[in-house]
């Protein structure tokens, strides 16, 4: 099921403490419930999927293609439709509802979100540039990037030089988040650290796809108590 993703609405950061007395800051999303649209099978496309709808959205909002293609499938509107590719269907059919059951087995997961707009941004802002000399000639270009092309040959910047412009509103995936816990009653998901995006954001989040060996938060806990309990072998 880590094959599917889920949308979820950024609330903010909190913490979380352990029994050791450790703090952990965790970012807390609330999960909307993902339906199943349209089961996608080998004679109709040659691949196997499932389109997924996520949140609410007004009927005088949709096109009249949309409307009809809503009433054909018998299902209530959605604001946003993903497809995702997957390796057995037999787990989805047309109406059936995912929610944060689906990270229940997975320690890990990759999230999507869009970072913060800054605007129009300086070079040494935007690219982490140490700027001009504070003095010895330099004539208010302090935060100037400096020069940005050649002579004669080539006689042109080339694509890709870093320099000041737009900043920010740009799709990011984070991976590998563990997952400290999660609130099914209330459809909130706890993740550690901190994820791109401002306050109501959308976040996908989806299990993740790297295979991790490390151990979460509360397996290193149990791995000390453990080793406080083993006594030490004597010194020979």
């Amino acid at each position: 099921m880590s094959e599917i993703a889920l949308v979820g609405k950024k609330l903010g950061m909190t913490r979380e403490f352990y029994k050791t007395g450790q703090l952990v800051p965790v970012t807390v999303l609330k999960i909307e419930k993902a339906r199943v649209i349209q089961v996608i099978d080998m004679e109709k496309r040659g691949y196997k999927a499932v389109q997924l709808g996520y949140g609410k959205i007004k009927n005088s909002k949709l096109s009249k293609s949309m409307k009809g293609y809503f009433a054909k499938k018998n299902t209530e509107a959605k604001k946003r439709l993903k497809e995702f590719r997957v390796h057995d269907l037999e787990n989805f059919k047309e109406g059936n509802e995912f929610g944060l059951e689906i990270f229940k087995d997975i320690k890990f997961v990759d999230t999507k979100s869009k970072t913060i707009g800054k605007g129009f941004a300086g070079a040494m802002k935007r690219h982490n540039f140490g700027g001009l000399r504070a003095t010895h000639g330099v004539s208010i270009s302090h935060r100037s990037h400096g020069s940005t092309g050649q002579r004669q040959d080539p006689g042109k910047v080339f694509k890709g030089k870093k320099m000041a412009g737009h900043m920010g509103d740009k799709l990011r995936t984070m991976q590998n988040i563990e997952i400290i816990k999660t609130d099914l009653e209330n459809d909130l998901l706890y993740l550690k650290g901190s994820i791109p995006g401002s306050k109501n954001s959308e976040v996908f989040v989806k299990g993740s796809v790297k295979n991790i060996s490390k151990l979460t938060i509360d397996e290193k806990t149990k791995v000390a108590e453990q080793a406080k309990k083993t006594p030490d072998k004597k010194k020979k």
